[in-house]
């Protein structure tokens, strides 16, 4: 593979790697140092990318291994989630589906680190059961039975929060943090 043709697949899957790396760090600047490191290692090993196969799955799988490298080095020095600071305020909805989205969004995030992993995975960057299941380093099966908890676990959570009165803690996160995940560019 050519240099230009690996830096225009590198650069095609900037926006999913970002979306993937907020999704494990649920912090924005640690997110952009992970994807600035993953691009680099992935540069770095461009001559063990093999053609034809998903080259999305390939540097999904460098950041999860990164990210888990950086858990593992980190364990002792943990931020306390209540000592970040909060960013902006979400806006009162004033539609019914406004309201219902960040119910699903508050909902994602009382889930399980590989539940909300699964879903990102499969559901928001679009891979295959078969693409995830590299990504994670499991069996086909495994992804097929987390994603169908995750799935669960999800609509679970949002059918006892159905009378649309959650609590809208100061430290929840809801909406304009999964939005801010999802964020491309």
């Amino acid at each position: 593979m050519t240099t230009d043709a690996f830096c225009e697949l590198l650069q095609t899957s900037i926006p999913h790697v970002r979306a993937y790396a907020r999704s494990l760090t649920r912090n924005v600047d640690s997110a952009d140092d992970l994807v600035q490191d993953t691009l680099v290692r992935a540069w770095s090993a461009r001559e063990q990318f093999t053609m034809g196969t998903n080259f999305k799955a390939w540097v999904f799988t460098i950041l999860r291994n990164r990210f888990l490298d950086q858990r593992r080095r980190d364990r002792e020095v943990r931020e306390r989630l209540d000592d970040i600071p909060d960013e902006k305020r979400v806006v009162a909805p004033s539609q019914e589906v406004v309201v219902q989205f960040d119910d699903m969004a508050r909902a994602f995030w009382r889930l399980s680190p590989h539940h909300r992993e699964i879903l990102m995975l499969v559901g928001a960057n679009g891979l295959s059961y078969e693409e995830a299941a590299v990504v994670i380093g499991c069996a086909v099966g495994t992804v097929r039975s987390r994603l169908s908890r995750a799935r669960s676990e999800l609509q679970s959570v949002l059918e006892r929060h159905d009378d649309r009165v959650p609590v809208r803690g100061k430290r929840q996160k809801g909406a304009e943090e999964f939005l801010r995940l999802l964020k491309v560019a």
